[in-house]
This record gives C-alpha cells, structure tokens and sequence, in this order.
C-alpha cells in the first residue's frame, strides 16, 4: 500500500467535497476547521512518533471527521463522515480492520465520547485543540453564528453558559496536549464568565429599566440613523453638485473646440501669425476637458464576495460594486445575516459613507484642477492671441491678400 498516494488522493477528494457541497451557513465547521485540526493532528502524532500505519489512520480520520455537516444533519454527522470515509478507502485497500480503526477514530470525535486508543485519543484533542489557545473566543463566535444559522438559535446569555459548562466537562487525553494547552484553557474560562456576568447585569437591567430610559435609548438609536442618513444624502447631493460642475466644463469646452475647428482653423491659412495662440488655447481646453471626464468617470469593482468575507463583515453589501455580479441567491443570504446583526449593519453604512467621502475627495480635486487648467488657458490664451494680434497686425493700415497685393 502507497501511503503517500492515499495522504494525497484524500487531502483532494474531501476539498473537493467540501467545494462541490459547500454550505455557507457552516462557519465554523467548514474546509478551514478541517484544515486545522489536520494540522493539529500531524503536530501531535509527531511528539508520539507513530508508526506509518498509525498515522495514515489518524490522518484520514482528521481528514473526513467532518464531511458529514455536509450532506446530513449536525447530530448524525460523524456517522455520515465514517460512511463517506469508506467509500472513499475501498479505492485503496481491502483492509477492513484499517478502515474500521479509522471509523472509530472519526465516532470518537462525538462530543462526550470517551476515547480508548492512543490514536483516538489524538484525533479528539485535535478536534478541541482551540479550547485551549488564544483563538477560542472568535472560533466560539463562529460556532454560535453556525448554530444560529442552522436554526438552532439561543441568546448570547444562554450560549456563555453552555460554553463553561462544556469547557469544564472536557479534559485532553493526551499528556503533551495536557500540559500544553490546559493553562490557557482555564484562562478561557474565566473569561467566559466574566462576560456572562456582564451579560446578566446587561439583562437585569434591560428588564428593570424605566420606560423612560428605554425611550432615551429608542431616541438614540433614532438619532444615529437620522445622522447616517442625512450624511449620506449630503453626500450624494455632493457628488451631484460635483458632476454638474464637471458637465459645464466639458460642454463649454467642447463648444470652444467645435468652433475653433470650423471657423478659426480655416481662417490661420490667412492669419498664419495665429496658430501658435490658437494651439495653446486648444492644448488647454482639451486638458481640461481630460480632467473633467477623469473627475466623473465611474470605476466598477470586481464585483464578487466570499463567504469568509461576510463571515468577517469587510464586505459592503450596500454598494452595488461589492455584489453584481454575484448570485441574487448569495446576495440575498448574505443581506439577511447583515440585517440581523447591527454591528455588521451600522457599520456597513459607516463604510459607505466613508468610500463616497473618498469618492467626493478625488472628484473635487480633479473638478479644482480642471477649473485651474480652464482658468490658466484662457488666461494665457488671451495673452498670447493680443501679443500675436499686436506684433503683427499691419502698420501702414493697407489690407493684403494671401498673395500680398493691395485689395
């Protein structure tokens, strides 16, 4: 048997699986977390020196102990990920006992079960190895937003509680998870419980506040979307003062060209004197024409979000650049979990009354520089066409032809 073939057939077929049966409302408990507790698993199989054999069974086993969030329910799901593990391993060997050790590893990932074997052993701190690092808090964010999203919704009050209760009840199995891990574990604790109690003095006193207060904080919440709002429409009317300024001045530029090229161009075949005036007013009308377009010319973004992106709220749903052209199915879920956090929410309107600030910055700077080109090149223009006009106009009064002979 060729353990390397199987170490890579499987680290590709459950990537795979999880693109082809990708779920979005698996925060948590998706290709990342898996990635993880692989890496995890290699970390502590390599302090026990295990043989190969040993390893390929642990590193399957963290592989698929997973695979079955994805096609079955969260209560079943190990047995689904055996079930698919074998499928996977009767490509490779006919050895039923190794694919039994494997399935074993993978059912002892259940929550109160009671690893027996060294192996499996392993494979379960791997699985919790958070619990005891410094990443448990936004790793338990993700599981409650999972949970949430799977229908299985509880108040944050509630989920605190549960969260202790479960990081008392675990315990590593292995000695050098154990001695690694069990300090910052208890440290994650106490923190749990210090934000629960903060949590219940939050609760108390959301239900024992007068109905005053409670209108206070109604009319704060009333104010800050007054002010968003009003910020933004400034903001658009802005931008709208902004494009018309840039309208102006690409139509009278336009306008200027349009006559120099009909009339003017065929009138230097006589005044020749002209030309040099007429190309510096022409050079200057068409730079500022350039600047004005560049002030109102629109940039479109790529247009695409991930799920990891809503999952970390940096993507603004609001502006039509971050989604179109994504899914209305994608759009849609994404919009909904925004609309039920209101962090996510308020802070969605803040960045995109920050980007149309940046927007209106470079707008008015570029319509500045246009009217400063405008301003210069007529200025320099007129000049330049009186120097041309006095230098050169006739002296003794006399009106030439092309040729040169009195009319």
């Amino acid at each position: 048997m060729d353990y390397n073939i199987i170490y890579k057939r499987a680290e590709t077929y459950v990537v795979e699986f999880f693109e082809q049966h990708h779920n979005p409302n698996l925060t948590y408990h998706n290709l990342q977390h898996t990635k993880s507790v692989v890496n995890r698993t290699k970390e502590i199989a390599a302090h026990y020196q295990l043989i190969e054999n040993d390893m390929l069974v642990i590193y399957i086993a963290a592989w698929f102990h997973d695979t079955g969030y994805l096609t079955a329910e969260a209560a079943v799901h190990e047995e689904k990920s055996v079930e698919i593990m074998r499928g996977f391993m009767e490509l490779f060997t006919p050895d039923q006992h190794l694919v039994e050790h494997i399935g074993e590893c993978i059912l002892c990932t259940k929550m109160y079960a009671e690893p027996q074997t060294l192996l499996q052993q392993i494979i379960r701190d791997a699985d919790s190895y958070h619990f005891g690092t410094k990443e448990f808090k936004q790793i338990n964010r993700l599981v409650f937003e999972e949970c949430n999203l799977r229908g299985q919704a509880k108040s944050k009050l509630q989920w605190d509680k549960d969260t202790i209760t479960l990081l008392k009840k675990h315990r590593f199995y292995t000695s050098y998870c154990s001695e690694l891990l069990t300090e910052t574990k208890m440290a994650n604790i106490k923190k749990v419980k210090k934000k629960m109690k903060q949590e219940e003095v939050s609760d108390i006193v959301t239900h024992n506040t007068p109905a005053i207060i409670k209108e206070q904080n109604n009319f704060t919440t009333k104010g800050i979307q007054t002010m968003l709002r009003l910020t933004s429409e400034n903001h658009m009317r802005l931008s709208d003062m902004a494009d018309g300024k840039a309208n102006i001045l690409i139509s009278v530029n336009s306008i200027i060209i349009s006559v120099i090229l009909t009339v003017l161009l065929r009138r230097l075949q006589i005044d020749t004197y002209l030309t040099i005036p007429t190309i510096i007013f022409l050079v200057f009308t068409l730079a500022t024409i350039i600047i004005a377009i560049l002030a109102t010319r629109p940039k479109v973004t790529e247009g695409t979000f991930s799920d990891q992106d809503i999952i970390d709220k940096k993507t603004n749903l609001l502006f039509f650049g971050n989604f179109h052209k994504t899914s209305l199915e994608a759009y849609e879920r994404a919009m909904q979990r925004m609309m039920v956090e209101p962090d996510y929410l308020y802070g969605s309107l803040v960045k995109d009354i920050f980007q149309l600030g940046v927007v209106l910055a470079r707008k008015y700077k570029l319509i500045r520089l246009a009217y400063n080109v405008f301003m210069v090149g007529i200025i320099i223009s007129v000049l330049a066409f009186a120097f041309a006009v006095f230098f050169n106009a006739p002296i003794d009064g006399t009106i030439t032809n092309a040729s040169g002979t009195p009319l």
